[in-house]
C-alpha cells in the first residue's frame, strides 16, 4: 500500500495530457511532474488517492535523451511551458500520443493521427500579453506571471514565449506605475487600482495595442502615461482602459474605455486584414494559425464553388473569411457581440461580399438562420470553445448532414467525446495536430469528417 512521504524507485513508462511522467507502483499509477518517458527516478509520495497517486522527483538516476537543460528561471513555478525541460521534437511526439489517446478512449479504436506540424523556431510566440499586477509579501509592487494553481505573482523580466516587444512595452508600464505610485490591485482587500496590463501585437503589422485592467477610476496620470509610451514606442496605436471590479478569475471586465487611439490595430493572415479589439478572440500565434487555416482549407473538396457553408463559433471571421473564396455563401455565428462587429468590418475591409455574421449563441442562432435563409450547407467549419460542441448543436449538425464537418479542436478530450457523438452519420477522415502553442501541454486539431 502507498504511503505519503514514502520513498521509491521508479521506472516512467509513458507520459500523460500535462506532460506528466507516469509509473506504476503495485498496480497503481503515479503522476509525477517533469519526469520524462524511459527514465529511472528516486521519488517522493506527495498524494494518495484510492486508484492513484502524485509523486515528486527527488533524483534522476538514470536521465532521458529528450531531456534538455532548463533556460527559464520561473518555469519551474509558472507552469506555463510545462514541457520546458523535454527536446522540442519529443513535445510533439507527446502531443500526438495525447490525440491518439484521446480518440482511442472514446472511440474504442486506434485512429490514425497525423505528425504534429511543429514550428521552425518555437520563441516568443504569443501576440498578447497578459500580465497580472498585485502586491508582494512586503505590500511592494509585482508584475508577472500566476504561480501554477495559485494566484501568487512570480515577477517576470523574460518569457520565452511573450512576444519580446510587449514584454518591453509591459516593463515600461510597470515602471511608471511604480514611480507614479499608482496602486496596485490587492486580492485580498480588493482594493488598488491596476489589474492586469494587457499588450497585443500585430505580428505581420507590428502595430500595438495596449490595455490596462483597472478596479477602480483612480488611474488619473493617462496624459503622462500616453506621453511616456508613446515617445518610447512609436507602433503603440491605442491604449485603453478596461473596468473590472468583481472579485473573479476573469480578466477583463464589460466596459472598455479608449483614451488614446481608435482603440483597435490591425494584423494580417495570409492575404486578409483583421481588426482586432480588447475583448476579441484572437488566436496568439498566427504563424501557426496561417498554417492551421491553410490545411483546414486543404481538405475541402474541388467543387465547392457552388456551396454554402457554415462558420461556427467563428470569432472574428478568421476561418470564414479564409474559406470564402471557396463557397457560394458562408455564414458565420459567434456568441461575443463585439466579435461579430469586428467580423462583419472585417468582411468589409477585405472586400468580401459573400459572407453574413449572426451574434447569438451557436444551438439557439443556427436552426433559425436555417429555416429562415433555406440553406443546406455542404461543409460546416467548428472551432468551439474548450468545452467543445453543446448536445444541441450535434443534434443540428446531426440533422442538417452536411457531407464534410471541419472540427478545429483545441482540447483532443471534448474533440473525442464530440466525434463519439457524430459518428453515427460520419466516418472520421483525417486527424492533423498543429502545434499553437510549443512547450505546453496544449494542441490544436483539425479534424475532417465525411457523410456516411
Amino acid at each position: 500500500m502507498l504511503k505519503k512521504n514514502e520513498e521509491y524507485v521508479v521506472d516512467i513508462i509513458d507520459n500523460g495530457f500535462q506532460g506528466e511522467g507516469i509509473a506504476k507502483i503495485d498496480g497503481i499509477t503515479v503522476f509525477i511532474d517533469k519526469a520524462i518517458k524511459g527514465e529511472k527516478i528516486k521519488i517522493k509520495i506527495l498524494k494518495v488517492q484510492t486508484n492513484f497517486a502524485y509523486g515528486k522527483i527527488i533524483e534522476i538516476l538514470e536521465k532521458s535523451v529528450n531531456r534538455t537543460e532548463e533556460d527559464c528561471h520561473t518555469y519551474q513555478r509558472c507552469g506555463g511551458c510545462n514541457l520546458r525541460h523535454i527536446n522540442y521534437e519529443e513535445t510533439l511526439n507527446i502531443k500526438k500520443s495525447v490525440v491518439e489517446n484521446c480518440l482511442y478512449k472514446a472511440l474504442k479504436r486506434n485512429v490514425k493521427v497525423n505528425d504534429v506540424i511543429g514550428m521552425k523556431n518555437p520563441l516568443y510566440y504569443r501576440n498578447k500579453l497578459q500580465y497580472p499586477v498585485g502586491i508582494d509579501k512586503d505590500q511592494k509592487a509585482i508584475m508577472g506571471v500566476y504561480s501554477t494553481r495559485t494566484h501568487n505573482i512570480i515577477p517576470t523580466n523574460e518569457c520565452f514565449i511573450q512576444n519580446k516587444e510587449c514584454q518591453i512595452i509591459a516593463n515600461d508600464i510597470f515602471y511608471f506605475i511604480k514611480q507614479n505610485n499608482i496602486k496596485p490591485y490587492d486580492e485580498k482587500t480588493l482594493k488598488g487600482t491596476v489589474r492586469h496590463i494587457i499588450i497585443r501585437i500585430g505580428i505581420k503589422t507590428n502595430e500595438v495595442l495596449v490595455t490596462l485592467v483597472l478596479n477602480d477610476n483612480n488611474f488619473n496620470k493617462e496624459k503622462e502615461l500616453i506621453e511616456f509610451l508613446c515617445k518610447k514606442h512609436e507602433n503603440i496605436k491605442s491604449i485603453v482602459k478596461n473596468f473590472n471590479t468583481k472579485n473573479t478569475n476573469v480578466i477583463l471586465g464589460d466596459k472598455t474605455e479608449v483614451i488614446y487611439g481608435n482603440g483597435y490595430i490591425y494584423d494580417i493572415l495570409g492575404e486578409y486584414k483583421f481588426k482586432i479589439s480588447p475583448l476579441s478572440f484572437y488566436q496568439v500565434n498566427p504563424l501557426q494559425t496561417e498554417i492551421l487555416y491553410n490545411t483546414a482549407i486543404k481538405f475541402l473538396n474541388d467543387n465547392t464553388k457552388n456551396d454554402v457553408a457554415l462558420d461556427l463559433y467563428c470569432g472574428i471571421g478568421t476561418i470564414g473569411i479564409f474559406a470564402s473564396k471557396y463557397f457560394k455563401k458562408v455564414y458565420g455565428i459567434e456568441i461575443v457581440d463585439q466579435a461579430i462587429e469586428d467580423a462583419k468590418y472585417n468582411a468589409k475591409i477585405n472586400k468580401i461580399d459573400n459572407i453574413e455574421f449572426f451574434a447569438g449563441d451557436v444551438e439557439e442562432i443556427l436552426p433559425k438562420i436555417i429555416e429562415r435563409e433555406n440553406i443546406k450547407p455542404s461543409t460546416v467549419f467548428v472551432d468551439p470553445p474548450r468545452k467543445g460542441l453543446d448536445k444541441n448543436t450535434i443534434k443540428v449538425l446531426q440533422e442538417l448532414k452536411p457531407s464534410k464537418i471541419i472540427y478545429i479542436s483545441c482540447n483532443p478530450a471534448t474533440l473525442a467525446r464530440d466525434i463519439a457523438l457524430l459518428e453515427e452519420n460520419y466516418n472520421l477522415k483525417e486527424v492533423q495536430p498543429v502545434d499553437m502553442f510549443p512547450y505546453t501541454s496544449h494542441v490544436e486539431c483539425i479534424n475532417v469528417l465525411h457523410l456516411k
